[in-house]
């Protein structure tokens, strides 16, 4: 029987299991796809700490994977057996070794991108591509700030921004880790633990602020986030390392200035097959180019996944990290 780690109840890395489970099948629009590599993300450990909600219990979790087409079910024309293929949305269930999701959800890799590239960048590619050209298009010249600037996402948006044309300015733990923010495109690392992040995009943009802050950091860093926006400019939330954003006054985005506030979803910007399509291929395109480039920094056998939920939220990792069944 194929292996895959479920929990039963939810709260810390030591509720996940390494357990036997049936052979899916695919049903009518279904493929079955195993494995050759899945990625961990942050949202993996809203799920398992019931901060997101799942359906029922027991449950998988995990949201991204790569391998190959093993079998579809009837009415399936995006792939076909034997196709190299990755995904990055839900249903919760990628840390498994063999599983059936919807077609229509699969994209066929590249030759020139790996499982372990196709496992590590499609969720946080998909995201950093949906928040700098969607939620706001960044252009050339202008200057951004990015929490977490070292962690997966941060460190593939610091990469893309560069390649557009912006000035990138990026929070991060550790003087290791400015460094690699640094490497990665950032043009302003602030270390935040010794620095006052707004005091240093006042100084950097001459007071001017900033049009856009994109913050997955949540409740610790939102209040001084909007301190660092200009008149009209755009807070965008798009995680919650620290905690989810308390309700606050929604006033305050007026005596701030008229401010925007916003808090995307990858599934929303990807529910259809189209955006779907055009999210991966723009992100295919400067990963082929070398414009971004995929790190995979840590790997864990996926029977550990303890270990590399402790890891992350830890902050001990850096970049990507996957799961290898």
């Amino acid at each position: 029987m194929p292996k895959a780690i479920r929990i039963h109840e939810h709260g810390g890395p030591e509720v996940m299991r390494w357990e036997d489970v049936p052979t899916p099948s695919p049903g009518p629009g279904e493929a079955l796809v195993r494995h050759k590599a899945v990625g961990l993300n942050y949202i993996d450990v809203y799920f398992r700490t019931g901060l997101y909600k799942l359906p029922n219990m027991p449950a998988g979790i995990g949201m991204e994977a790569a391998g190959v087409v093993e079998a579809v079910g009837p009415d399936v024309t995006e792939v076909k057996p034997g196709d190299r293929v990755a995904y990055a949305t839900g249903p919760v269930g990628a840390y498994a070794e063999l599983r059936t999701l919807k077609a229509d959800r699969l994209v066929v890799l590249p030759d020139g991108l790996s499982f372990e590239q196709g496992a590590a960048m499609m969720l946080q590619g998909m995201t950093a591509e949906y928040l700098i050209r969607r939620t706001y298009a960044v252009k050339k010249g202008e200057t951004v700030l990015v929490h977490a600037a070292a962690g997966g996402v941060g460190l593939i948006m610091c990469q893309w921004l560069k390649h557009l044309g912006a000035t990138v300015i990026g929070t991060v733990g550790t003087d290791a880790k400015a460094e690699l923010a640094r490497a990665h495109g950032c043009d302003h690392p602030i270390v935040y633990a010794r620095e006052d992040f707004v005091a240093r995009v006042r100084e950097i943009t001459g007071g001017a602020l900033l049009p856009v802050v994109y913050d997955s950091v949540g409740k610790d860093t939102f209040m001084k986030s909007l301190d660092c926006l200009r008149p009209l400019g755009l807070m965008v939330v798009f995680g919650n390392a620290s905690g989810a954003v308390p309700p606050f006054d929604v006033g305050i985005l007026a005596a701030k200035g008229s401010l925007f506030l916003t808090r995307p979803t990858l599934a929303t910007y990807t529910a259809s097959r189209a955006d779907l399509l055009a999210s991966t291929g723009a992100l295919f395109d400067v990963v082929l180019k070398g414009a971004v480039k995929i790190g995979v920094n840590q790997r864990f056998p996926l029977a550990e996944a303890a270990e590399a939920h402790r890891a992350l939220e830890a902050r001990q990792t850096t970049g990507s990290t996957i799961l290898l069944p």
